[in-house]
């Protein structure tokens, strides 16, 4: 497979132990295809599922101690 000179149209980051963050031109939408409003072009979701915010990250993690495991590079 060659490489895609091409940038993505969106990058996710996993922040360790906190949110993923979504940069890009995406679209968030629920599991029965209706659109979340996402209201910019970088957003952070909930990965420790205690947000009042879900699927956005309100920060809840750190005061929730969230370890998000190790990471795995390749």
């Amino acid at each position: 497979m060659e490489p895609d000179d091409a940038a993505p149209a969106a990058t996710i980051t996993p922040y360790p132990d906190g949110p993923l963050l979504v940069r890009g031109d995406f679209a968030l939408v629920t599991p029965d295809g209706r659109a979340i409003d996402t209201r910019r072009g970088t957003v952070a979701l909930c990965r420790c599922g205690m947000s009042a915010l879900k699927p956005f990250c309100d920060g809840t993690h750190k005061a929730a101690r969230f370890r998000a495991g190790t990471d795995r590079e390749g």
